[in-house]
């Protein structure tokens, strides 16, 4: 009798030891930002059939067809682009603060120089307002006076110019365009025309990537440069429509021994199309940069699969025999797919005048309708877009309703803005 209440003593000891063990109790719990936001709007189901939220504000500005929904909402936004001009050009005439407690990220500003002088923080700082052509020439008197300027600081500069591919911020062109209402007597043939898209659908219209421009200069006269000076050559090469001046960057980073991040070799591959003609050079030299990955230990991402896919997509025959492997592969490495991925495979299948039958849409909406998405890449919005159309021409209606269902599940509504909406129905 005393040893088996002995041994349930014993038990009971154990058990209370792993209790303890189990609980854990935090000293403080951090919450998300925008937590309380979302607990809120959880408690609200969404109506389909009201207008877009730009919209609500204003009952008279309820838009009644496609073109009043787009002519409605370009003129808020532009309105908000006006106040954000005078509030960016004019600070002096709202330094009244009136809130109580000051919030100073909703206060404008400070897009001036502070600094003065010719110094490497001077240039920093310039680099950091994102004032190009004050930039480079900083750069150039730094370099003129016998000053070194810190690898860091080039590289800034670099990734500076290969964003904005050697042409003015968006505050630098607004500064010049009034300096061009101020002299009217500028001829308007002398004024530049703008410039083709590089990438369709997914690059914003922009300037093309000109021959000896200040980023390759800098580049050239550049003491030192590490791999961080090539990746960002490249992936400005290929943003602004230099693919096989990106390629030639790339074989020179390889003679160099540098090593490529993923980001390098995401732009890379999206620039395959325009490095070869046939569709089978395209994939084998896609495929050579994925084994590079593999030899340079770098891991893909979801954006890697995705430029693939994207690459697929104009590859014709060829891009529909290996997709199916390029989804098996981001299964194995437990990536999961985003609507982007979804809408190349689709683009791939259903791009044509012979259509297939309705298989692969039919089992991409039944993956996809068992998630709720977030954005992952800028693709992501095409998806609905792209599905209904393929809906539309197989002349499914069942199809459509699985994909409206699809589409006010969760979030997931959130990708279609007023354009593509307006596309979408």
């Amino acid at each position: 009798m005393c040893s088996s209440s002995s041994t349930a003593l014993e038990k009971a000891v154990d058990n209370s030891e792993v209790t303890q063990e189990e609980i854990v109790l935090p000293r403080r719990k951090t919450w998300d930002k925008l937590a309380v936001l979302q607990t809120l709007a959880s408690t609200v189901n969404r109506d389909p059939t009201a207008a877009h939220y730009i919209f609500q504000d204003d009952p008279f500005l309820m838009p009644r067809n496609a073109a009043n929904s787009r002519l409605y909402s370009l003129s808020k936004e532009s309105g908000r682009n006006a106040a954000k001009y005078i509030i960016q050009n004019f600070p002096q005439y709202f330094d009244k603060t009136f809130a109580e407690p000051n919030v100073p990220c909703l206060m404008p500003e400070t897009l001036t120089p502070q600094i003065e002088g010719v110094s490497e923080e001077a240039l920093k700082e310039r680099i950091r307002l994102r004032r190009v052509k004050e930039s480079v020439d900083m750069f150039d008197q730094l370099v003129q006076a016998g000053t070194p300027v810190s690898l860091e600081t080039t590289n800034s500069l670099l990734d500076l110019l290969s964003f904005y591919g050697d042409a003015e911020s968006t505050s630098e062109k607004e500064e010049e365009a009034k300096e061009d209402l101020e002299e009217p007597e500028v001829n308007a043939s002398e004024q530049k025309a703008p410039k083709r898209q590089f990438q369709r659908g997914s690059q914003s219209s922009g300037p093309r990537w000109r021959e000896n421009n200040h980023a390759e200069r800098i580049f050239k006269i550049m003491p030192e440069r590490n791999a961080h000076s090539y990746c960002t050559m490249i992936r400005g090469m290929v943003k602004h429509g230099a693919a096989s001046k990106a390629y030639d960057m790339y074989i020179d980073m390889l003679n160099e021994r540098h090593k490529a991040d993923v980001h390098t070799f995401n732009a890379l591959i999206k620039a395959v199309p325009y490095l070869k003609e046939r569709f089978i050079e395209r994939w084998e030299l896609a495929k050579e940069f994925l084994t590079h990955m593999a030899q340079q230990e770098v891991q893909p991402n979801l954006l890697t699969f995705n430029a693939l896919l994207k690459t697929l997509r104009r590859c014709g025959g060829v891009g529909r025999n290996m997709c199916l492997m390029v989804l098996k592969e981001m299964e194995a490495l437990d990536i999961e797919p985003s609507l982007a991925t979804y809408d190349h495979l689709l683009s791939i299948f259903y791009r044509g005048v012979d259509l297939p039958q309705s298989g692969i849409i039919s089992e991409v909406l039944d993956e996809v309708e068992k998630r709720s998405f977030t954005p992952q890449d800028p693709d992501d919005a095409n998806f609905f877009s792209t599905a209904m159309q393929v809906c539309c021409d197989l002349k499914d209606i069942k199809l459509a309703y699985q994909l409206n269902e699809t589409m006010a599940k969760g979030d997931n509504w959130k990708f279609l803005d007023v354009d593509r909406l307006n596309g979408y129905w």
